[in-house]
């Protein structure tokens, strides 16, 4: 029996209000997380004026190392963040645990941007800041698995990766926001107000504008159709097996992604301290280059999402860290001993696009991994261990490595060293570009 043309036309309406649901729902997770990310990188932009801010000024490297210690511990929290909303967000809802994980956020940013400084408070300043990271690592770790899980929900089979890479290109782009308003305040104000109370207004824009606007529009959209359709089975206790699977998933996944957040935090986060603090370029021009990466890097990650589609997920992992092992070391070379901003910014371009691979391809990669039932926690357990064990002590990782070897490019050999971890856990996963979700 044939559908009649009223029973057509509602399944067209269907079908278009569908459509409808999912660019809205797009929509608003990529916005909202990039303004996020945004409020989290700041910190980062301005690690040298924050160091003398809010630590005592007599070794300025131990210093620079404190600052981005306190940095690494915004990553701490990470995988608390990651417990709590991963399960929150496999029993509530993806859109239940996006929504609380935003107002977090804007609460520790504009804190940072009050806070008294060492000067004033001494030794309660530090400790205050650190406070405000463990605050904004919280909200991270619950933001980067449900935002994930979220979208590779609403997309369609074939395009599973290019719509989570959407949160990763717009991850980039509010940290893109965030570098371009650091080298913009570094150019137009002179030193002093920079120092005084400069660094400040970022932190106050990301806290009171940007996340009570991301809070908004995250009301408007739906929860995810699969969890709508198992949200039944949800509460279901999980097997004996279905745990231990889980946790095996989990574990590659941190390998998986070992190259992608130590190569992110390595040459986009500590280089443009690196180039001013180790090499010849000003603070200023560092951020530019560093600002002109991302953009080369959101264009890397929308490009790899396509053709993870289409050739799958494997190949692409396998070329990236396969390139990181033969260029970390000659790309700190580089850094280390040029003086041109183009030289710099073409060896920060290379980096972009590879680190690039990563971010358009993992998301897709680590959802498919898991079945609906514990996406969010298995998503959000590998990626805020992988992000808080590999990335978010990158960089004083590698300032520490500078100082205790006395080689300007000891940094390149915790590059090589993740990317021969990410190379062979890759090898050893099942392909799942063009296979169903659990």
């Amino acid at each position: 029996m044939h559908p009649s043309a009223v029973e057509l036309s509602h399944l067209s309406a269907q079908d278009e209000s569908g459509t409808r649901a999912a660019k809205r729902a797009v929509f608003c997770t990529i916005f909202g997380n990039a303004l996020e990310w945004f409020d989290f990188a700041t910190y980062a932009y301005f690690a040298t004026v924050i160091s003398r801010q809010f630590f005592p000024t007599s070794d300025k490297a131990t210093a620079l190392i404190a600052t981005f210690a306190v940095f690494g511990i915004g990553f701490v929290s990470r995988p608390l963040g990651a417990v709590f909303f991963g399960r929150l967000g496999d029993l509530k809802g993806r859109k239940h645990a996006l929504l609380i994980a935003m107002p977090l956020m804007g609460i520790g940013t504009t804190l940072i941007g009050v806070l008294p400084t060492y000067q004033a408070i001494g030794v309660a300043a530090p400790l205050c800041l650190v406070a405000c990271r463990l605050v904004q690592g919280f909200s991270a770790g619950g933001e980067a698995g449900n935002a994930m899980a979220y979208l590779v929900e609403w997309a369609p089979a074939n395009r599973r990766a290019f719509y989570s890479c959407l949160i990763h290109a717009t991850s980039v782009g509010g940290t893109l926001v965030g570098s371009g308003i650091a080298a913009a305040l570094s150019t137009m104000m002179n030193h002093e107000s920079l120092e005084q109370w400069g660094w400040r207004l970022p932190f106050l824009f990301g806290g009171l504008v940007i996340a009570p606007l991301s809070f908004y529009l995250r009301t408007k959209v739906d929860e995810t159709p699969r969890f709508v359709a198992e949200e039944k089975t949800i509460s279901q206790g999980l097997s004996r097996q279905e745990r231990k699977t889980a946790w095996v998933h989990c574990a590659k996944a941190i390998g998986m992604t070992s190259i992608w957040f130590v190569s992110y935090y390595v040459f986009m986060v500590y280089t443009p301290a690196y180039l001013t603090v180790h090499g010849h370029l000003e603070r200023a021009s560092a951020l530019w280059i560093t600002t002109g990466g991302f953009i080369v890097m959101i264009l890397s990650i929308l490009a790899a999402g396509l053709i993870s589609d289409v050739f799958g997920r494997k190949p692409l992992l396998i070329g990236g860290a396969v390139s990181f092992i033969v260029l970390a070391y000659p790309l700190f070379v580089l850094f280390k001993n040029t003086s041109s901003v183009m030289l710099a910014f073409g060896a920060i371009a290379v980096c972009s696009t590879l680190i690039g691979i990563f971010a358009g391809t993992c998301p897709a990669a680590m959802a498919e991994m898991f079945p609906t039932r514990v996406r969010t926690t298995g998503i959000s357990l590998g990626y805020g261990l992988s992000v808080a064990i590999f990335g978010g002590f990158a960089s004083v990782i590698s300032e520490s490595l500078i100082k205790f070897t006395g080689s300007d490019l000891s940094p390149s050999f915790f590059v090589v060293f993740a990317a021969l971890l990410s190379l062979i856990v890759t090898c050893s996963i099942k392909e799942t570009a063009h296979t169903s979700l659990e």
